[in-house]
């Protein structure tokens, strides 16, 4: 793991996994992809190393002459794919996107990594992996009783970012199985922590409490979710990279599951905390109408992670949602930039501001 590609870069969790990376491997050389959409920004990329270890390349994952250009030159051995469209309530508006970006994106990295890798010779098999980053969301929904997902549990998603993220695993999947391509997958819980672009329920929670604006929680707010730090996602990865195995999938899961409107509430009493005075954050909190086929409960059993890799999340809820409210209270500038983008603006009037109508 010595010439990496992240795709996907610029964005929540890619940007992070960039950080830790580097403060893992010192060494180690990084080139992001990034088509910088909506939700990537170069903000979150401040503080990198010089050019000589991390080089940005601005460009779009469906271009397979520019992958291949790029693991050739950069002598690319390690690959992190990242990028996606990731946001469930845009791809019930748009689910022609998250088609074009998830499924067919995935499909031009496979490929060119075939291309190179495994036509072109460029590197021993031994010496390169293709990770794949995903999601719960492709198992679909759990009842209140049933058992955590497993690795082994049939895929079943509801919404068209669900089955687009289910489509490129088995894509993945397919080119480890067919050609021999050294494949891994990750199927990550929500993710939550700094630099999260606040189209998401915990930063959008945040960054409203912190205006004064309404809280808006979906239905009753009893929604579950598996809720996982950030940092303990990224962590995750690393260890699979250094030590899983090509051809296996790892849950990642951050071992709780709280009610939306539980996170909602314990962010509330954390700022009420950081910024006393005044009326209480909870008055903010205001019921709207739920999206269409919400999957009520997600679960991750991450036990297989554990017990090959010795991973374990080291972040609990508390501690992980403090964290992450204060990143948002210490990084006002970049709070000012998000805000000024106007999709955000226009996805919150849209998606929020109507629904509450």
């Amino acid at each position: 793991m010595k010439n990496i590609l992240v795709t996907g870069g610029a964005g929540f969790i890619g940007s992070n996994f960039i950080h830790y990376l580097f403060a893992q491997e010192p060494g180690v050389q990084v080139v992001n992809l990034d088509a910088l959409t909506y939700a990537g920004s170069e903000e979150n990329l401040r503080g990198l190393p010089a050019a000589a270890a991390y080089s940005f390349v601005r460009g779009d994952i469906l271009d397979g002459n520019l992958v291949s250009a790029l693991l050739r030159e950069r002598k690319i051995d390690t690959i992190v794919h990242f990028a996606a469209e990731s946001h469930v309530d845009r791809s019930i508006h748009g689910p022609a996107q998250f088609v074009q970006t998830n499924v067919m994106g995935t499909l031009f990295m496979l490929e060119a990594a075939r291309q190179v890798w495994l036509n072109e010779k460029m590197l021993p098999l031994e010496a390169i992996r293709f990770h794949h980053i995903s999601t719960d969301e492709v198992f679909g929904t759990l009842a209140p009783g049933d058992p955590a997902w497993t690795e082994e549990i049939a895929y079943a998603p509801n919404s068209p970012y669900a089955a687009s993220k289910a489509s490129s695993d088995h894509i993945a999947r397919a080119y480890g199985h067919t050609y021999g391509l050294p494949v891994s997958i990750t199927n990550c819980s929500n993710n939550y922590g700094p630099r999260q672009f606040p189209e998401k329920l915990i930063p959008l929670m945040i960054l409203n409490a912190l205006e004064g604006k309404p809280l808006p929680v979906y239905g009753d707010g009893q929604q579950i979710r598996d809720w996982l730090y950030v940092e303990d996602h990224c962590e995750a990865i690393y260890r699979i990279l250094k030590e899983g195995r090509a051809g296996e999938t790892y849950n990642v899961g951050g071992g709780n599951q709280p009610a939306n409107l539980t996170i909602v509430r314990t962010l509330c009493d954390i700022l009420d905390e950081l910024q006393p005075g005044g009326e209480s954050h909870h008055q903010l909190i205001k019921f709207v109408a739920d999206r269409p086929g919400h999957d009520r409960r997600y679960a991750m059993d991450y036990s297989k992670l554990q017990r090959e890799l010795g991973w374990a999340p080291r972040h609990d809820l508390r501690n992980g949602l403090l964290a992450t409210v204060r990143w948002y209270l210490d990084n006002p500038g970049w709070v000012e930039k998000i805000h000024q983008h106007s999709d955000l603006q226009q996805w919150v009037q849209k998606n929020y501001t109507e629904r509450e109508k």
